[in-house]
């Protein structure tokens, strides 16, 4: 785990952004601080496959799914409430549209960035996950490459998290950058 620069203590509410590539581990860790603490957890695959559903174009879908977790994220953080955002946002334009929903929102981002070091395990929990969103299907490894080969480096404040750790020791580290620590 490394941290690249640190969260300041005057946080009310957070946008949190858990990004990486497909296959890295961002839902199941967007799903362990949701089942730690209170948050609105939002998964851009989950929306892109319910516009699926209703003949949104796979080409379209993937822009409007990340809009439309704009839109939803905007009311909760407006409330001060924490969003989890889990989200490949491979470009700089995707991680503008989450620093621009923060600062509309009054909200402090947050960015968890989750890679998965080993190549080996990777493909491997690529090829043997289960499709958890009916209709939606998962990418390949041949898309998780291409992905990887357009994957713009970051260089923000973020935290960077080795998912061949285990979920349980990466929470705490998680929970405390994001000042959500019991």
């Amino acid at each position: 785990m490394a941290l690249h620069g640190a969260p300041s203590d005057e946080e009310d509410h957070v946008l949190v952004q858990i990004c990486g590539l497909p296959g890295s581990g961002k839902t199941t860790l967007a799903a362990a601080v949701a089942d730690a603490v209170p948050v609105v957890a939002l998964r851009v695959d989950a929306i892109e496959a319910a516009m699926r559903r209703y003949d949104v174009p796979p080409e379209q879908s993937g822009i409007a799914a990340y809009s439309v977790m704009h839109a939803v994220a905007g009311p909760h953080l407006r409330r001060g409430q924490v969003v989890v955002a889990d989200a490949v946002s491979p470009s700089g334009a995707a991680r503008d549209g989450w620093a621009g929903t923060a600062a509309a929102h009054g909200a402090t981002l947050r960015v968890v960035e989750v890679v998965c070091p080993d190549p080996a395990e990777h493909r491997r929990r690529v090829e043997t996950r289960p499709a958890d969103l009916p209709g939606f299907p998962l990418p390949t490894w041949d898309d998780v490459r291409r992905t990887a080969r357009e994957y713009e480096p970051r260089h923000d404040e973020r935290l960077v998290v080795d998912s061949t750790r285990p979920v349980a020791d990466l929470l705490p580290e998680v929970l405390a950058y994001l000042g959500l620590a019991r």
